[in-house]
């Protein structure tokens, strides 16, 4: 299995602390996410240095916005040198191709589509007046998102089986919510180990905490990646 298959989540106040752990990891880890904590207090500098230095970066926006500025943003993340850039399904078909058509000029870029936010239940979707449970309405987004060319899509490692089932081999599944043995929920409420998430059909998996907030992230990244190699690729 590819270690850039797993992405390391950066979810720091400043650079300088998530320097420290890329440093700590060095050529162990060579995926990174970059959320909208670390680029709201620090900019995009990080993500394209790591990306100068050939690893993979996860700029998880999590766009919802009209598409001109969808599409920009995607353009931004294409000059910044990200592999990966998130558009929310939810804001529909028009925006999400917006989205794709801005990466056109960037081969390496893929959109890939938020379904249901891995800390989201049945009852509070019901409370927004999504009457579906969480299992459809992420399949039906899924669906959703790959009819408007996106590459992949984000879902808890709960519903990788469903979608896998639904669309088939070709794309990406990246799952957050994943947890090592020792660790706790946390903010997410749908999760599950990271061979778990690769036999339900994940391409991609993200560890935060558990590399992270680890005494040896290394050695914290070096088990998450034998429990992983232990997946036969399906």
């Amino acid at each position: 299995m590819d270690s850039g298959r797993v992405f390391v989540a950066l979810d720091f106040d400043s650079n300088a602390e998530a320097e420290a752990i890329v440093d700590r990891l060095g050529d162990n880890a060579r995926a990174y996410k970059i959320g909208l904590q670390l680029l709201t207090s620090a900019g995009p500098d990080l993500a394209a240095r790591l990306a100068v230095q050939g690893k993979d970066v996860f700029l998880d926006l999590k766009l919802f916005e009209i598409p001109a500025s969808v599409a920009a943003a995607v353009r931004a993340a294409g000059r910044v040198g990200a592999s990966m850039v998130t558009v929310h399904a939810m804001a529909g078909p028009r925006i999400m191709a917006a989205a794709v058509e801005a990466a056109t000029d960037f081969p390496r870029l893929k959109v890939i589509a938020l379904t249901v936010v891995t800390s989201v239940t049945d009852d509070e979707l019901a409370r927004v007046g999504v009457a579906a449970k969480v299992d459809d309405q992420v399949v039906r987004l899924a669906t959703l998102a790959r009819a408007a060319g996106c590459d992949g899509v984000v879902a808890s490692p709960r519903e990788a089986a469903k979608i896998r089932a639904q669309l088939g081999h070709e794309p990406l599944i990246v799952t957050p919510g994943v947890r090592l043995a020792s660790d706790g929920n946390a903010d997410h409420a749908r999760t599950a180990g990271p061979a778990e998430a690769f036999r339900a059909g994940a391409t991609h998996i993200v560890l935060g905490r558990s590399i992270t907030r680890a005494a040896d992230p290394a050695a914290a990244l070096a088990s998450a990646f034998r429990v992983c190699f232990e997946v036969p690729r399906g």
